[in-house]
């Protein structure tokens, strides 16, 4: 039989070694020896002996989601394999962190992680209760984490003279020591004209960079 379909970038590998690597650009393979964690759903093979399991997130991490809406429900998997994740076809991504590092991302835009990261719910300070998407998870520690992009993503660099404003449905994340704030992107007259519907922006201030990707969060549909 022959097809471009067996070309040696879509042919899954024998492992290596255990962790999480790129599949390709739309999926990401996680070689499980113990443990990992991953969004709920996000599964679409694996192979060997594996249990999924619902992953429990704390008393503390549960109420906060229930309150800020923010998070992702989690799923564990344990045992001995390999398992393929993905979803909705979005770009896939691998960051390493190191003990020193600490990254705040939207829920939205987590694939899967080590177990040896530490993950928590933090509120975005200083932009208030106002807007969407101000309630992110914060990851520490020392392992990698998969991240997904609703297309080709755009990292741009923060230094301390110039500071970036980002659209909060569009941003993935930035490094947590970055100072953030509210900033009004137009004036009280032009809201009151209708508005250029950018009305709201988040600052982001200091030494570090930040990720947005080139798509805003859909609306829910109506009922």
């Amino acid at each position: 039989m022959r097809s471009d379909l067996f070309k040696t970038e879509y042919q899954a590998q024998a492992p290596t070694a255990s962790g999480m690597s790129l599949q390709h650009s739309k999926a990401i393979r996680y070689v499980v020896n113990g443990e990992c964690h991953a969004r709920q759903g996000s599964m679409v093979a694996y192979r060997g002996n594996l249990q999924f399991e619902v992953k429990s997130q704390g008393v503390g991490n549960f109420l906060k989601r229930a309150v800020t809406g923010e998070g992702l429900s989690l799923m564990a998997v344990r045992g001995q394999g390999e398992v393929w994740f993905a979803h909705n076809a979005q770009s896939c991504f691998v960051i390493e962190l190191e003990p020193q590092d600490a990254l705040t991302i939207n829920g939205r835009n987590v694939l899967c992680f080590d177990p040896t990261l530490s993950y928590d719910i933090k509120m975005v300070s200083g932009a208030g209760m106002a807007g969407g998407g101000l309630f992110n998870c914060q990851f520490s520690g020392s392992g990698r984490i998969g991240l997904i992009s609703d297309g080709d993503p755009i990292v741009i660099p923060v230094t301390s003279q110039a500071p970036v404003y980002v659209d909060t449905d569009a941003v993935v994340g930035w490094t947590s020591h970055l100072r953030t704030s509210l900033h009004r992107g137009q004036s009280i007259k032009s809201m009151l004209r209708g508005g250029s519907g950018e009305a709201f922006q988040l600052m982001l201030q200091g030494d570090g960079f930040v990720v947005v990707q080139p798509s805003e969060v859909q609306p829910p549909p109506e009922k």
